[in-house]
């Protein structure tokens, strides 16, 4: 229910020179486990995503900033945050997490799921915003583990990373990015 064009459009009458979105989600690789984050190169959206663009022949190329990604990284880096960059980010419809039979088939394509950034990012790519996102890795996908996914335990990671990012985003603000 989130109006990514309203979002994306007040941040361009404001003049925002790039967005650097948090984005929470689920790992459907073993590998990136919670409490690590996902700086994602590229996205895929099933369920599609707005545009600004509904009643024009308009096309753009939706592409991820790399400089953004690159120095997000290097933040993150610096200050020892464990920071994966590149990956891909799969947007399914919320509110439910995905079943453990749509897990099976996003983790073939796929390295993180949630559900608004490909949306964010496609507004923001139409308008020439920069964008770049720290994914924070809260669990794991529904089915990726043989233990059933607790949203107790989700929470929890939701905590525990949100302190690591308050210090990358003031990192980055005190850097002027």
């Amino acid at each position: 229910m989130i109006n990514h064009r309203a979002n994306v459009w007040a941040l361009k009458s404001l003049g925002a020179e790039g967005v650097i979105a948090v984005n929470s989600v689920g790992s459907l690789k073993t590998a990136l486990r919670p409490g690590m984050f996902v700086i994602p190169g590229d996205f895929i959206s099933l369920s599609g995503t707005p545009s600004f663009y509904d009643y024009e022949m308009r096309f753009t190329v939706p592409i991820m900033d790399a400089d953004y990604g690159r120095r997000m990284h290097r933040v993150c880096t610096s200050m020892e945050v464990e920071a994966v960059l590149g990956g891909v980010y799969v947007q399914t419809t919320g509110p439910r997490f995905e079943t453990r039979a749509e897990v099976n088939v996003l983790k073939k394509i796929g390295d993180v799921v949630g559900m608004t950034m490909a949306s964010e990012a496609t507004l923001c790519i139409e308008y020439s915003i920069p964008y770049v996102s720290l994914c924070s890795i809260d669990n794991y996908a529904n089915g990726i583990l043989k233990v059933p996914l607790a949203m107790d335990a989700v929470e929890e990671q939701l905590i525990r990373n949100a302190a690591t990012i308050e210090a990358v985003l003031q990192t980055i603000l005190a850097e002027g990015f």
